[in-house]
């Protein structure tokens, strides 16, 4: 019964041998941290085929899934800054060679209130790139991307042949 009693008093007054002591102090410190991991992600974007580009005011739009979750920069180039005729980019006589269109793009940034960007960028000035900037706010919601066809280059219409452009669209992080 004595070995029992000497060592519920040893438990009863040992003090740990890692904790520290607090006299008289009402409150503490504890560091919380943690982290997220950037990320953009854009979905697939169909390819747009506007068919017969004879008929005027051609257009198409189309959702893309988008977010990014940290602020960014978009950047948006055009390779030839029209659609072009594949064979003869100059067009041929009277027949001219390229189409030229606007590019449109609107999207909610939140900051943390949702604000709606919306850029038109003409064809030309895509050839040189065009960058739409959130501000600091980040995308959740995706985007609305708009292609709407101008008028030929060629005084008698455009050359008979297919036509192309290809448009790139790059996010960067800021």
């Amino acid at each position: 019964m004595r070995a029992l009693l000497l060592v519920f008093v040893s438990l009863v007054f040992a003090s740990p041998a890692l904790a520290d002591e607090i006299a008289n102090e009402r409150s503490f410190d504890i560091a919380v941290q943690g982290q997220i991991s950037g990320h953009c992600a854009m979905g697939n974007i169909a390819d747009m085929d506007f068919g017969n580009l004879e008929r005027r005011g051609l257009n198409r739009q189309t959702p893309v899934a988008f977010e990014c979750n940290l602020p960014f920069t978009m950047t948006i180039t055009g390779e030839r800054g029209a659609l072009t005729h594949t064979d003869m980019p100059n067009g041929q006589g009277p027949f001219g060679g390229q189409l030229p269109y606007e590019l449109s793009i609107e999207m909610p940034i939140r900051h943390p209130a949702t604000q709606i960007v919306n850029q038109t960028f003409t064809s030309r000035q895509l050839q040189a790139g065009g960058t739409i900037s959130s501000n600091g706010g980040i995308a959740t919601d995706g985007m609305i991307l708009g292609v709407e066809l101008g008028l030929p280059s060629g005084e008698a219409g455009l050359l008979a042949g297919d036509y192309s452009e290809m448009i790139t669209i790059t996010v960067s992080p800021i």
